[in-house]
């Protein structure tokens, strides 16, 4: 078995667009209904993540596009993490949480302060994700108004600029 090496780069081509789109349609109608903002974001990515100040990471094993998650920009330095996906028959192989820490480390490039996200409790191993990366819960009010049905989950994280951090040497 080799030794996989993700490459984590921002949406450019129409199939990595096309790779957003299906893999997150493959998650929300297995467990869920695909809600009308969902076709917002999976039909026009460009338009209404990027062009707004935000980016869709895609995640690629060599030349296969494995996983993606969005950066959706809200206002003030505060992004959505949103539509985080991988392709189910990779699931559980620690490509979710290579996703997860480039999109925080690509979030901090983007000027963000902070970010949250909506989940569900019907995606425990997603909800356990996002807590061992450092996501907080949160009551539903403390985020903006959040667009999903099928969200129950509520989670934020404060994001540190590392630039500004000092260490005191002993």
């Amino acid at each position: 078995m080799h030794e996989t090496v993700l490459t984590i780069t921002s949406m450019e081509t129409l199939e990595e667009a096309l790779a957003f789109k299906t893999l997150n349609e493959e998650w929300i109608a297995r467990i869920f209904t695909i809600e009308e903002a969902d076709r917002v974001i999976l039909d026009n990515p460009v338009e209404n993540i990027m062009n707004r100040g935000g980016d869709v990471l895609i995640a690629r094993d060599s030349d296969s596009i494995v996983g993606c998650v969005a950066l959706v920009p809200t206002g003030a330095g505060v992004f959505e993490l949103s539509k985080m996906s991988v392709t189910p028959e990779l699931r559980g192989r620690g490509y979710g949480r290579k996703i997860i820490h480039a999109a925080i480390n690509h979030a901090r490039g983007l000027g963000a302060t902070s970010l949250f996200l909506g989940s569900s409790t019907k995606l425990p191993n997603a909800v356990h994700l996002y807590e061992s990366v450092g996501f907080k819960h949160v009551p539903v009010e403390q985020i903006r108004p959040m667009p999903y049905v099928r969200a129950d989950v509520f989670m934020d994280m404060e994001l540190v600029n590392t630039k500004t951090i000092f260490f005191k040497s002993q």
